[in-house]
């Protein structure tokens, strides 16, 4: 048959990988910092190796596919692996594991179930441990299967692996055993380390693999002792000789791994013995079901023929063992482009940034979309639409940008521009100082918010309109019957009887309950309006200081931080949502509607417990919460929700909890029930 000679374009092709792959190896082996994720590696590494299979002739001594993994630091001494550390190939698939099965049955003529060993795969870096006479002497990274990185004095400081082994020299191990394992950061020291650095100033992990990587490849041990970092064995490398007669290892790989615990060394308490066919795609199942509830991060599952006598038959390719695969899961990373992005607001006026993504299989969904929360966040992954980016997805977690894959950067990318105006109400979109999230200050009319602000201005603690639940505001809205609050007033009982769940009692009592809630007072009314920041406390004291509704709208941003507990973000709010057209034509036609009696400016003696702050705890009995509230802020108190050194009075009803500790701890005194209404009552008399 004739040699049919390889075309240029596919030489160029496989002298690409082979730069392409390298660079990633560089990346993800020797600095820890990979810029794409393992599925695009992987689809690489299977095009590359497909390739030489098709044309053995190009593939080459210092081609990627012969190499387990990158080269040695040089900032660390290199150890040799007595026994070489290898790699795994990866299956995706059912239909692939079972082309896996079927190659070792064909290499072995023997077309028997096998008993399988299954267990997590997880996402560390994997090393090796050399104990002599039972004691660690050494500890080195994979490198490049050959030769690894001396990380001795680190892997001393993890706790769970021991310096000693269990039992005596000699008699329970052998003089030299080598164990094989993965050390990774636990889910919670990474979050942790993460917080850590973020409030420092300093650059966060992109997960915990890069963190445990970077963990050991620190030269000073003391830092890699604050790590937190975790290992479970896998395996044996070199194994020495015993002192007497004994029999060490069992014939096993799944007992192997107890013969290693039982000497010390933890085991994942995932790792299965499989005896029927059926039971790997149920493990695969049960695993990736558990993956977001596990203390560690794991991509998938290694499945290991157990019998070591037929480990030794199948053998060894140039990068991994013939009895040995990786069944990985869906791709939690994948690369895409950022087509466009678009502004979506939120019920409470957040204007987000949203990615529109080239729709990629990721997680195992088709993802299209990715939220880029604010400003801030796009200014730190230095996004443009048009660019390459790693999206991720875990579990039900909304799918986020990573990173911007900067190699891929061309020349047509855009700057992402933020809306001045809301893209929803064309209202002015603003962003208080010291926040990330612009927002839209058109609260009431605004259509992305309409549902959330009836839903707050019928709320019980504004104007409790009795009836006017949830999902009766959702209906309403989403029948164009109301499309602001002052609209709730021209509602009719027919309409409202049509509702889902309301007939024409429900209607009727509705519509009293509405003709109720016209009488309210300045400081509900204010608070129904949901200024951002305003809470009742803040609008009680707006109304008590300005005593109209048109002084607090004419108000000025000095003026109002002369308001009790009005600073310069709540002043800012207020400003920011009076000087809105839309939202005053809402508030004018409320303000014609709904009656409210004057207030009247008390004089000092009128307002006997001015200057006095009460903080209420536990359940009273003669009056609500509210209520004991509302009286002693008639009197011209303060109630705080919080207890501090600058606490007057704590009111303790029954069940009163931390805050009466807290209260006698500082020297707070303490009213009971009793004595508060006696107090009201003297100075209501």
């Amino acid at each position: 048959m004739p040699t049919i000679e390889p075309s240029p374009s596919l030489v160029d092709r496989i002298k690409q990988l082979h730069q392409q792959i390298n660079h990633y190896n560089h990346q993800y082996y020797v600095l820890d910092e990979p810029s794409v994720p393992d599925a695009e590696y992987d689809r690489l590494m299977v095009e590359l190796i497909t390739l030489e299979q098709t044309h053995p002739e190009l593939k080459t001594l210092d081609s990627p596919s012969q190499k387990v993994g990158g080269q040695a630091l040089k900032t660390f001494s290199q150890i040799t692996h007595q026994v070489p550390m290898l790699s795994l190939d990866n299956v995706f698939s059912n239909d692939e594991w079972q082309a896996f099965v079927k190659r070792i049955q064909d290499r072995l003529a023997n077309d028997k179930s096998m008993v399988i060993c299954a267990e997590p795969k997880l996402d560390g870096l994997a090393v090796s441990l050399r104990y002599e006479q039972g004691v660690l002497v050494q500890a080195a990274t994979r490198g490049d299967g050959s030769t690894g990185e001396n990380i001795t004095e680190n892997i001393r400081t993890i706790k769970s692996i021991p310096l000693k082994l269990v039992g005596e020299s000699g008699v329970d191990y052998p003089d030299v055993i080598e164990v094989r394992g993965e050390v990774f950061m636990p889910k919670a020291s990474f979050e942790q380390l993460n917080e850590t650095a973020k409030k420092k100033g300093e650059k966060a992990f992109a997960n915990p693999r890069n963190a445990a990587a970077g963990s050991l490849r620190q030269l000073d041990s003391k830092i890699t002792a604050k790590r937190n970092l975790a290992f479970y064995a896998y395996g044996l490398g070199f194994v020495g000789k015993l002192a007497n007669e004994k029999t060490f290892l069992a014939s096993s790989h799944y007992q192997r791994l107890c013969q290693v615990k039982a000497l010390g060394l933890p085991m994942c308490p995932e790792v299965r013995l499989l005896t029927e066919p059926q039971q790997v795609q149920d493990f695969y199942q049960d695993i990736l079901n558990k993956r977001d509830s596990l203390s560690y991060e794991i991509d998938g599952t290694v499945l290991k023929v157990d019998d070591i006598a037929l480990q030794e038959k199948l053998g060894f390719v140039a990068r991994a063992p013939r009895w040995a695969i990786a069944y990985k899961f869906p791709a939690q990373e994948e690369l895409t482009t950022v087509e466009d992005v678009e502004f979506q607001v939120g019920r409470t006026g957040a204007i987000t940034p949203v990615a529109r993504l080239k729709p990629i299989f990721v997680g195992g969904v088709t993802v299209s979309n990715a939220t880029l929360h604010n400003q801030d966040e796009i200014e730190r992954l230095g996004l443009k639409i048009g660019d390459t980016v790693v999206i991720r997805r875990a579990g039900d977690v909304i799918p986020q940008i990573v990173s911007v894959v900067l190699d891929k950067r061309g020349d047509n990318t855009k700057a992402v521009v933020f809306p001045q105006n809301c893209p929803i109400c064309d209202s002015k979109a603003a962003k208080a100082e010291g926040e990330a999230v612009l927002r839209c200050t058109a609260g009431l009319f605004c259509q992305a918010q309409r549902k959330e602000a009836i839903k707050h201005f019928s709320s019980r603690k504004a104007h409790d309109i009795d009836g006017l639940g949830d999902k009766l505001v959702e209906q309403l809205v989403d029948e164009n019957l109301i499309n602001t609050p002052a609209d709730l007033f021209k509602l009719v009982e027919i309409e409202i009887s049509t509702m889902d769940r309301m007939g024409a009692k429900s209607a009727k009592n509705l519509i009293v309950a509405l003709e109720k809630a016209k009488n309210t007072t300045l400081a509900k009314f204010i608070y129904g309006l949901g200024i951002r920041e305003v809470g009742e406390a803040t609008a009680a004291n707006l109304a008590n200081h300005f005593c109209t509704l048109a002084a607090i709208q004419q108000a000025s941003f000095d003026a109002l931080q002369t308001v009790d507990d009005v600073g310069e973000i709540v002043a800012k709010n207020i400003v920011n949502f009076f000087k809105e057209e839309h939202n005053l034509a809402v508030v004018a036609t409320l303000d014609a509607i709904m009656t409210w009696p004057d207030i009247i400016v008390k004089t000092a003696d009128e307002l006997p417990l001015a200057e006095q702050t009460f903080v209420l705890t536990g359940t009273l009995s003669q009056m609500g919460r509210s209520e004991a509230k509302a009286a002693l802020q008639l009197l011209g108190a303060k109630v705080s929700g919080s207890i501090s050194a600058k606490t007057h009075f704590l009111v303790a009803g029954e069940k009163a909890g931390s805050k009466l500790t807290k209260a006698q701890d500082l020297g707070v005194a303490v009213l009971t029930e009793d004595e508060l209404v006696a107090l009201l009552a003297k100075y209501s008399s």
